[in-house]
Order: C-alpha cells, then sequence, then structure tokens
C-alpha cells in the first residue's frame, strides 16, 4: 500500500484530533494541535496518507531566522518503524528549504526517550536547556543544519 506524503488541509486535521490517541497513546497532546499552523503554514505542514488514512503527520513552519521549526510529528501506531518519521521530516526539510530554511529544530519534553531517540537516529544534535519552557520547565532542543542529504536523513 502506498503512502503519499501532501500539505494537510482543515479536514486532516480534524481527523488527526479524532484518532489522536492511535499518534500519541495515553498522551493527551490535543492542546498543543493548533488549526491555525495548517491554515497559516499549509506547504510545511503535511500529512502521509494512504488508502486507509493518515499514517503520519508533521506540523511546522519557517521561522524569520531561517529555521524550519517542527512544531509536531507523529507515526500511527500501525506504522512506526516503518521509516515513515524519517520520510516526513525528509518532506518537511524539503518544504522549508523551498522558504529559505537553512536548519532544522524541534524539541521535546526532557523525558520523552522516544523522541530524542528518533531525533538522534536522524541526525539532530540535541541539548537540555534549563528553564526553555518556563522556570523549572527544561525541554530537550534538537538541531541540525540544511540541506540533508539526497539519500534521506541518516546518522551524522
Amino acid at each position: 500500500m502506498g503512502i503519499d506524503i501532501t500539505s494537510a488541509e482543515v479536514a486532516d486535521f480534524h481527523q488527526v484530533l479524532t484518532d489522536h490517541s492511535r499518534y500519541w497513546g495515553g498522551r493527551d497532546l490535543r492542546s498543543l494541535h493548533i488549526l491555525a499552523l495548517v491554515q497559516e503554514f499549509g506547504s510545511t505542514c503535511l500529512v502521509a496518507r494512504s488508502g486507509d488514512g493518515i499514517r503520519g503527520y508533521v506540523f511546522g513552519f519557517v521561522t524569520p531566522d531561517a529555521t524550519g521549526y517542527v512544531h509536531l510529528i507523529a507515526t500511527r501506531d500501525d506504522t512506526r518503524g516503518s521509516g515513515l518519521g524519517r520520510r516526513l521530516y525528509g518532506a518537511f526539510a524539503e518544504a522549508a528549504e523551498r522558504q529559505g530554511a537553512r536548519r532544522l529544530k524541534a524539541i521535546t519534553f526532557v523525558g520523552n526517550a522516544g523522541s530524542i531517540a528518533f531525533h538522534r537516529r536522524v541526525g539532530f544534535d540535541v541539548s537540555v536547556i534549563d528553564d526553555y519552557n518556563g522556570p523549572g520547565r527544561p525541554m530537550a532542543v534538537f538541531r541540525r543544519d540544511l540541506p540533508l542529504p539526497s539519500v534521506g536523513l541518516p546518522h551524522r
């Protein structure tokens, strides 16, 4: 079954929220899903779809300092380990570069071992920044330069 990565639409956003637990398990991250991202930054908000629905998505944008910021990236529970997260990052990087991005950035909670491991595997540098999200709220911050190698997102 083929998977196509395309720009997200409002209906996709609502479908992702409907199927939220398929992407995030028991963590309720619906409050981080912001419809305005899809409406205002549609070319860097992407969904990976197949015949049975949305398999994964990445919502992000390009900042004024030429950083492609990934706000959310997730794959559906039955798609994990297939390389789709890597493909989504590659598609986001291409879209961000078309808008002038020279680097990528993302953040997560310091306890999110799965996300930290994934980002390291796809070549991001990881640092923990104290008080990043307010006093006493450190975050793991991921950074990687663009362009990406044409073969994908290999280890660095």
